[in-house]
């Protein structure tokens, strides 16, 4: 009973609008003094500390700050271009470049948000002009852009890998296999689409203007290069990794594409540093949160009855997993339903044997979906406010794409060597 009544104040709460780290820090002061009534509440502010001290969270910025260096410059455009001019002139060519390229740039900026704001901006009003429906546009450019929640470098991954205690680097290849099967997915339904509305393709781009293209974004296409590699070759951790984004960023940007001045590095820094506080200050209370429930043994009690409904099925296990992570996606910020859920599940994962890197890609999977679906999908509102449309419209295209991504994720549940196989090459 008690447990409910906190679960409905923090609900409560974050409907009443307050910020996000508001409920988690108050729903953890409520069972110490509903329940633990004998810890001190600086114990919280320890955990808050202790939350924010894994060297692998000082990679949160640092992906930040390249993805914004990127965003501002000139990256994204010369991605754009390449896949522009090899996938433009087939039939639904236009919607499946935006696909690819927003996987594309997810792979070198780790970040949504960035993605439609860096993808979107120049790719709708092409789409609008070609003859799509500006519906169709916005879930299109929203769905493609929460790819980069899987593809490395992502910071979901991070953030789940610190909470479960699970190795970031086999949760950065794993995302590779789901992230281009929902590339894939989304594209057969732009072709399917494009058929169906009998909108002509693109012309074709000359072999010259193909050539040029790709030599423009081969500096952009050595950044994955360098993440992936670089952390699978032995030769960095995914920090040393995060830190070598940011150089590369820079001599993109301000030696190679010449796109950036030193006095942009001030507008980048201050927005890095917001985006960092908000994470950092979620993940400390979230530690905080974690470790208030857990002594109470809140995920025992809440869990236990799963735990004899799922028995010995592991699929059935993390259909339940998955199920719970899009339910509270679709009405909070994904970061923070890691934050509270990942402790609260962990006796079920544990129970039924799952790979923790697996449940980890299962669990980004549904943070990306949930950040592109109705009601409060985060990327819903982040979509209004760069193209300055109306909520029911942006969201009238997404029933499609969210179809897609749940056959994704059935898909990666019943055949889990589309997310394992890298990693088990990887960790041979």
């Amino acid at each position: 009973m008690m447990t409910a009544l906190i679960l409905a104040i923090m609900v409560l709460l974050l409907l009443a609008g307050f910020p996000l780290k508001v409920p988690l820090i108050v729903g953890a002061l409520l069972v110490i003094a509903i329940e633990l009534p004998f810890l001190d509440a600086s114990d919280l502010i320890r955990q808050m500390i202790t939350g924010v001290q894994p060297v692998v969270l000082s990679a949160v910025p640092m992906f930040i700050l390249a993805a914004d260096l990127m965003t501002r410059g000139r990256t994204a455009h010369t991605l754009l271009d390449l896949v522009s001019t090899t996938l433009g002139h087939l039939r639904g060519g236009l919607p499946i470049t935006t696909a690819v390229s927003c996987t594309l740039f997810g792979a070198v900026s780790g970040s949504t948000q960035a993605t439609v704001v860096a993808m979107g901006s120049p790719l709708r009003p092409r789409l609008l002009r070609a003859g799509y429906k500006d519906p169709f546009t916005l879930a299109l450019i929203v769905n493609a852009s929460d790819v980069a929640l899987l593809i490395p470098p992502s910071i979901g991954m991070i953030v789940y890998g610190v909470v479960a205690r699970t190795s970031p680097a086999e949760l950065f290849i794993a995302g590779i296999g789901p992230g281009l099967l929902i590339m894939l997915l989304i594209s057969l339904w732009c072709y399917i689409y494009t058929r169906w509305h009998g909108i002509p393709a693109e012309p074709r781009a000359a072999w010259g203007a193909r050539g040029r293209a790709l030599l423009r974004a081969l500096p952009a296409l050595g950044m994955p290069v360098i993440v992936i590699g670089g952390i699978y070759s032995g030769l960095f951790t995914p920090t040393e990794a995060a830190a070598m984004s940011v150089l590369y960023a820079l001599v993109l940007e301000f030696v190679i594409y010449r796109s950036l001045r030193l006095a942009d590095l001030f507008a980048v820094a201050r927005s890095t540093g917001l985006i960092t506080a908000v994470v950092f200050i979620l993940v400390g209370a979230g530690q905080a949160f974690a470790y208030a429930i857990s002594f109470a043994q809140i995920p025992q009690e809440l869990v236990t009855p799963l735990i004899g409904w799922v028995g010995d099925h592991p699929e059935l296990a993390l259909l339940t997993i998955a199920a719970i992570y899009f339910a509270g996606c679709m009405f909070v910020d994904p970061i923070v339903v890691i934050l509270i859920f990942t402790p609260i599940l962990a006796p079920l994962v544990a129970s039924a044997g799952l790979d923790p890197v697996l449940v980890g890609t299962v669990v980004v999977l549904q943070a990306a979906i949930g950040s592109a679906t109705p009601p409060f999908g985060v990327d819903l509102f982040t979509a209004m406010a760069v193209f300055r449309r109306p909520y029911l419209e942006v969201i009238r295209g997404t029933p499609p794409f969210i179809v897609i991504m749940l056959i994704a994720t059935i898909l990666v549940i019943f055949f889990p060597q589309i997310a394992l196989f890298l990693r088990d090459i990887a960790y041979i």
